[in-house]
């Protein structure tokens, strides 16, 4: 309160036209100085002076805090890498799979249609089999022939331009691209239409 009404009569005398820059400042500073004895007393009414273990105690429990953090940090990424190389593994075995699946897929087109022996349903079955793993694996052929050509999915080897699909279309596929979870392993090699 003694502050308060200090500074009252400090104001009457600021405003006051009679007095003097120097009477100003001594007016200033006896304000500043009643206001820093007031915040002195509260602090020293409240402030407590923290023993040494309690200290000691605040510190280990934040050094604690910031070990589980670090581990939990660690968990995490070691979770996300073991992942990663999972299917960075899982990748390059599709990847030695996929010519046996190419040498496969021209055996069956050259057999004739008309001859249907025990060693050709065999083939076709495992085939179909190898086909129905990967796409439990979830690696997929990439759709080419009639589709727009997508440099994203697609290498163009050759080009025709009298060929009776829309403009850069694909026409004939030369090899099957496949992916795997969504990124591409191996691009189709196709002709478009230019």
């Amino acid at each position: 309160m003694k502050g308060t009404e200090g500074s009252d009569t400090n104001a009457e005398k600021i405003m006051d036209p009679e007095v003097t820059p120097d009477e100003m400042e001594e007016t200033e500073a006896e304000t500043a100085e009643g206001e820093e004895k007031e915040d002195k007393s509260k602090i020293s009414i409240f402030s407590k002076k923290k023993d040494k273990k309690d200290e000691k105690i605040e510190e280990l429990t934040d050094q604690l805090k910031r070990q589980m953090a670090e581990f939990d940090n660690f968990r995490k990424r070691t979770e996300k890498e073991k992942s990663t190389m999972f299917d960075m593994g899982a990748r390059t075995v599709v990847e030695k799979f996929l010519p046996i699946i190419d040498n496969l897929e021209r055996g069956l087109q050259a057999k004739p249609a008309e001859e249907v022996t025990p060693f050709t349903e065999g083939i076709e079955k495992v085939y179909k089999q190898l086909e129905t793993v990967l796409e439990g694996m979830d690696v997929k052929p990439i759709e080419a022939v009639g589709h727009e050509f997508d440099p994203a999915l697609h290498n163009a080897i050759m080009q025709d331009e009298e060929a009776d699909a829309p403009e850069n279309t694909v026409v004939e596929e030369f090899q099957k691209g496949y992916t795997y979870k969504g990124t591409v392993i191996r691009y189709s090699m196709v002709k478009v239409r230019k």
